[in-house]
């Protein structure tokens, strides 16, 4: 049987994989950013500081996502119209993309600067714990332009195939921003030891960077000019931008509902103790690294779907699709084993803080359960996304994380006295269903495109 199915999709694993490594490795720079804040954090400070980066990031990430999800309403339509051989049609795109993300970019900065910064004085918080967040989320806030500018330019570049090179200025990126965060926090070669704020500062230098590195390798590569007849970096097409729009506030939404279930989590831990929410950052930490693979394995989902959905070759789609579902299994499984096996090791890695590692290790012993949930329903929304479908997605991402993950967590963190175990099982229920819902519309959605 199992050698039946592999012959059949042999060569759909092997294009996939071809395509999605080099995504993952720039999907996980995102990741690294933040586990390397809490690493180093961890490390070279205390448990109040390592809890401040675990507010923030559950704020931050929120704010985050909903760039990154604009942005990405411009990879399916690069991929699409790329299969359609409509070359001087990407340079539109590519323009349009840009100014709208510069756009999201300095709105999710004023939101930040002036709402969040407010806000995160009435969120029941340790008071400690606050005034250790409060600049590191300045700081943050503001790398959230340069970021998306990055994201413009890896997006067109992914979507027309070229993903290898994302993938190499993120891993330079994390090298300097791991070099830059242990220099600024602990106070290296003259530097004042700057705490929590040194990994806030090295990640603005870091994406600043990496934002002009990719913007020059587009803009001077032989292998775009001829995508980028049609680009004017001060030039919006109206009918583009609608078209970017309408995939990529849905995905933002999409991304927004997930993560504010998570950064909800994070926050309701918060009202439990220091102790729980340092742990709770340490083993989201860990689970985000194997989300943010996941969301690369979706995302070259989402290219292949949308260059095949271009030529019309829905055999081929379709094929394409479910052998994306058959590697996030089998990756899923082994990091499901892994964090099972290991949960009283990987906490060290952020801290040796004995109460802590004892809750987290627990945490990641649930963070395998919900593995393959979670890898399952980011595939399906990327696949989804591919074909222009997003609206129903959205609405189940909603009913999953907000209507069934949230209130059966605090049911069973609170009501019933399971703290943040209870709190993670709530989540566990809630990928579960996402999972499961966004399958059954992959299925309905694909089957009909034959007709």
């Amino acid at each position: 049987m199992f050698s039946k199915i592999y012959t059949k999709y042999k060569p759909y694993y092997k294009e996939n994989l071809h395509l999605a490594l080099p995504i993952v490795g720039s999907q996980v720079g995102h990741t690294l950013v933040h586990m390397a804040d809490s690493v180093i954090v961890g490390h070279f400070t205390d448990t109040t500081q390592l809890a401040a980066v675990s507010l923030v990031n559950s704020i931050f990430i929120l704010i985050m996502v909903i760039g990154l999800g604009i942005s990405y309403g411009l990879t399916p339509l690069i991929a699409q119209e790329h299969g359609r051989q409509n070359d001087q049609e990407c340079g539109k795109l590519l323009s349009s993309s840009l100014i709208i993300n510069i756009l999201v970019g300095v709105f999710l900065y004023i939101l930040v600067h002036f709402g969040m910064l407010l806000v995160i004085d009435h969120l029941n918080q340790t008071p400690a714990v606050v005034s250790y967040a409060k600049p590191y989320l300045g700081l943050l806030s503001i790398s959230i332009i340069p970021l998306l500018v990055f994201q413009t330019f890896k997006q067109f570049a992914e979507g027309l195939g070229f993903t290898k090179q994302a993938m190499y200025v993120s891993i330079w990126g994390n090298v300097l921003n791991i070099t830059l965060g242990i220099i600024f926090v602990k106070g290296l070669f003259g530097v004042k030891p700057m705490g929590v704020s040194g990994v806030g500062l090295s990640t603005l230098i870091d994406r600043s960077l990496m934002a002009v590195v990719m913007a020059i390798y587009v803009l001077r590569s032989k292998h775009f000019k001829k995508y980028l007849i049609g680009f004017k970096a001060t030039f919006i097409d109206k009918v583009y931008a609608t078209k970017i729009i309408k995939i990529g506030a849905p995905v933002a939404m999409q991304y927004s509902f997930e993560i504010s279930a998570f950064s909800g989590a994070a926050i309701l831990i918060g009202t439990i103790g220091a102790v729980e929410q340092a742990a709770h950052q340490i083993s989201i930490s860990l689970a985000s690294m194997t989300y943010m693979i996941a969301s690369g394995i979706a995302s070259a989902a989402t290219i292949k779907t949308g260059n095949n959905f271009g030529k019309k070759s829905f055999d081929d789609l379709r094929k394409s699709a479910i052998a994306s579902y058959h590697v996030i299994l089998l990756f899923m499984s082994c990091t499901a084993i892994i964090f099972i096996v290991a949960h009283t090791i990987m906490p060290f890695i952020y801290t040796d803080d004995a109460k802590v590692v004892a809750i987290a290790g627990q945490l990641l012993i649930i963070a395998g359960f919900f593995q393959l949930f979670d890898g399952t329903q980011v595939v399906g929304l990327g696949v989804l996304r591919g074909i222009g479908d997003v609206n129903m997605p959205t609405f189940i991402t909603f009913l999953a994380y907000w209507v069934v993950g949230i209130p059966v967590g605090y049911l069973l963190g609170f009501t019933f006295g399971l703290g943040v175990y209870g709190i993670w099982y709530g989540l566990t229920f809630g990928l579960l269903t996402a999972s499961i819902l966004l399958f059954l519309r992959f299925q309905n959605k694909t089957r009909n495109l034959n007709q």
